[in-house]
């Protein structure tokens, strides 16, 4: 009669918990628990080839049976009393694993239909592609630059953007190669042409005699600049009255380009440079930047990471630096057949803040309880999460490269870890703001950070909001991951539609427990008495 009836599916035991301890009495659905089994099912028999990640399937399910097994007999009587009455309340891990039937009734349920459109790769980076259409923001500040490679029209901007990336990137590497040695004031002479400086014989190895570390001639410093140029024109509307075509058509041979710059970049090769040479690359950068939010942050070697369209935990990512390489990995994972593992490609954050040399990045909490309105809760605590070595470019493995903690489980700390990191690789947000206070940046958490991962929730989810399956009466917990440049601006990583609530930490313990008891507050205390206590949530937006 006081419609506290529930539902619970899936590794929730505290959910279990603090509803019975609010009178609220457990109604078990075969019919739910038989889906949930035949989806997990199928999940699973997609993740055996995916290796280890298997386990972590097996806990969640040994666990839930573990919840099942209640040794308090009145809990079970009770729920044998109701097993007739629809519940009130359903707490599930899939929403597809509910009958139909029950989506139509006066039911609180803790997932939306269609939230594909910004909880999988795919489905974010297109949402966010389209935000500019939708809201006055722009994605670039806020999201790597991404790909979806099985879309002819994104594939080709992706090839696009390598090459203006990798320009840009010539011109930050010629840079820093003048800054050890002094530049040239002229023209490389004849003599030094001929003694094997002249691009034309080092351009293409079958034909090339110079070492990886020999000096590449100033022409190649030439085309980026002159590709720069034309992009900084196309930027800036210069060409909306002369046609000029895209940088990356014009006549300059990108395999040939492509080449030298990745023996720049990655082999040692040295770059030589004429002084007037130097002021232009420091110019144009500079241009560059006023029109090109991630010029800073993208680096100079051209990194990439490439990401299976709608998996998670990390399942399949792997970083790259090639062009050629990306291209076929990408386009082998395209076919028709494939649909739910075609594969987007992200710029790599290549300067990021690293914590005692430590890559991190940061799981985020936020609640919709409502689309129509749209209104939206921030969850004030956080925690971090690090990789088991440390962070280098020039070493592009899983353990220096993904934080989630089902990649990190499988490696255990390398021996040249710096001894500061944590043995379960986990943070507070506490510890994080007194680790900034340390570096003399305690105001970024309330001036950049915080700021920029609200804004980037906010328009991530009015970009999707058209594509999800809006329910009154429902609600979702998710989870943003979110990585911090070197100026402590948050970049958004990916949103997910079932944040994990099993602790792997002292910390993630305690703060699981809380998020899912301020949930609750927030999605049944609220109705009643709209004055109550949300716990750490704050309320962000309400349209």
């Amino acid at each position: 009669q006081e419609k506290k009836i529930f539902t619970v599916q899936g590794p929730y035991p505290i959910i279990r918990r603090l509803l019975r301890a609010r009178g609220w009495v457990e109604r078990k659905l075969p019919r739910v628990g038989r889906q949930l089994e035949q989806h997990r099912d199928d999940q699973n028999k997609q993740r055996l080839q995916t290796g280890p990640s298997n386990g972590g399937g097996r806990r969640r399910e040994e666990e839930e049976e573990q919840c099942d097994e209640d040794p308090n007999d009145i809990h079970d009587l009770m729920s044998y009393l109701v097993r007739d009455q629809l519940p009130n309340f359903i707490w599930t891990n899939f929403l597809e694993a509910i009958d139909h039937q029950l989506l139509q009734e006066d039911i609180v349920v803790n997932h939306y239909a269609r939230v594909d459109a910004f909880t999988t790769k795919e489905g974010l980076c297109l949402s966010l592609q389209n935000l500019p259409w939708i809201e006055q923001a722009d994605p670039n500040t806020f999201y790597p630059r991404c790909y979806r490679l099985g879309t002819m029209d994104d594939r080709e901007a992706f090839i696009e953007d390598f090459r203006l990336t990798a320009a840009r990137s010539l011109l930050k590497l010629a840079l820093e190669e003048a800054e050890d040695r002094p530049a040239r004031n002229e023209q490389v002479s004849n003599s030094a042409k001929g003694a094997g400086w002249h691009r034309s014989h080092v351009s293409h190895p079958k034909h090339s005699t110079a070492w990886p570390g020999s000096p590449l001639y100033p022409e190649l410093v030439e085309e980026a600049l002159e590709v720069c140029k034309q992009h900084l024109d196309v930027l800036q509307h210069e060409d909306i009255d002369r046609n000029t075509p895209s940088p990356c058509r014009t006549c300059i041979d990108w395999d040939h380009f492509l080449q030298q710059y990745y023996r720049v970049a990655h082999e040692g090769a040295r770059l030589v440079l004429t002084r007037q040479q130097r002021k232009q690359c420091q110019n144009l950068l500079q241009s560059l930047a006023e029109k090109l939010p991630q010029l800073d942050m993208e680096g100079k070697l051209n990194v990439w990471i490439l990401k299976p369209g709608a998996e998670s935990q990390g399942r399949g990512i792997i970083c790259v630096t090639r062009l050629e390489e990306m291209l076929q990995l990408g386009w082998s994972c395209t076919a028709p057949s494939m649909r739910v593992g075609r594969w987007v490609v992200q710029k790599y954050v290549e300067r990021l803040l690293t914590i005692f040399g430590t890559k991190f990045d940061i799981r985020q909490w936020f609640v919709v309880t409502d689309w129509k309105p749209l209104t939206v809760w921030f969850y004030q605590d956080f925690y971090l999460r690090f990789c088991s070595r440390p962070f280098s470019l020039h070493h592009l493995d899983r353990a220096r490269h993904l934080c989630n903690v089902s990649v990190q489980k499988w490696y255990k700390t390398s021996p040249d870890q710096d001894t500061r990191v944590p043995p379960d690789k986990i943070w507070s947000n506490k510890q994080f703001q007194e680790y900034l206070a340390q570096l003399g940046k305690a105001d970024a958490w309330h001036q950049v950070l915080v700021p920029g991962m609200k804004a980037a929730i906010l328009n991530t989810l009015r970009s999707a909001r058209d594509r999800v399956g809006f329910r009154k009466g429902s609600f979702e917990l998710y989870g943003a991951d979110f990585l911090v440049g070197e100026d402590c601006q948050p970049w958004l990583l990916e949103i997910n539609s079932c944040p994990t609530m099993s602790p792997s930490s002292a910390v993630t313990r305690q703060l699981c427990a809380n998020v899912q008891r301020d949930t609750l507050c927030l999605v049944l205390d609220r109705k009643d008495n709209p004055a109550c206590s949300t716990g750490a949530f704050e309320l962000i937006y309400k349209e």
